[in-house]
């Protein structure tokens, strides 16, 4: 074998193994992406947070852009429902006020969409592969369920105090009134409806800035 030949073997090798370091070193933190879910957090300017995780404002848009629901209203009821917690679950009740017993629900993830709700959504919007720790599918569960609310409570997609009002008791139960005489729920749905408004103010001043970002991040 020529000495020009040699040389060419060598580099293969020389490649192949510098390959293979490559394969084993990035192989890891792709597979493990997906097994870190994202804590809790206080959210004062959706903008920070969203130009951190670049890929949630990316779904935000396509949500709002699919259903005709605002961001910052779909964004607001994701807050207050699991403060941006993947994993967020309903605390458990207490037995005999020491115990910890079950939990109140079946409420999971960013949306805290109950089983049989989230099995609708599935079956109605097609999406059968949906997992409620996942943002997008979340955020797309969300701007679903607003324009469900459009339909069956005739309620507008830009009324954050009544869209939460029957994201929380459900079409039946808002079309029967059942939130009326809940006044801390009535509490709450003011302060989803200041943050929407407040979000709103704040994505007017960076949507911009977010639009141009294009710092794509795995986590």
């Amino acid at each position: 074998m020529t000495l020009f030949c040699l040389e060419v073997v060598d580099n293969i090798k020389k490649f192949y193994i510098m390959t293979k370091k490559l394969v084993f070193l990035f192989f890891p933190i792709v597979f493990l992406s997906g097994c870190f879910s994202s804590p809790a957090r206080e959210v004062s300017n959706i903008c920070h947070l969203l130009d951190e995780e670049v890929s949630w404002y990316r779904h935000a848009k396509a949500t709002e852009k699919k259903y005709g629901a605002p961001s910052h209203i779909i964004l607001a009821i994701m807050y207050q429902e699991s403060r941006f917690d993947s994993d967020a679950r309903p605390p458990r009740e207490k037995l005999f006020g020491v115990i910890p017993w079950l939990r109140p629900s079946s409420a999971y993830g960013f949306a805290q969409a109950k089983d049989n709700t989230w099995d609708w959504y599935k079956l109605k919007s097609g999406n059968s592969d949906a997992d409620r720790d996942d943002f997008d599918d979340a955020i797309d569960f969300v701007g679903w369920y607003i324009s469900q609310s459009e339909k069956l409570s005739k309620i507008s997609k830009t009324d954050a105090y009544n869209q939460y009002l029957a994201y929380h008791e459900g079409h039946g139960g808002f079309n029967n009134g059942s939130f009326k005489q809940k006044t801390w729920l009535l509490d709450i749905a003011k302060k989803v409806d200041q943050n929407a408004k407040k979000y709103k103010k704040q994505l007017d001043q960076c949507r911009d800035q977010l639009d141009s970002n294009r710092v794509w991040r795995f986590f």
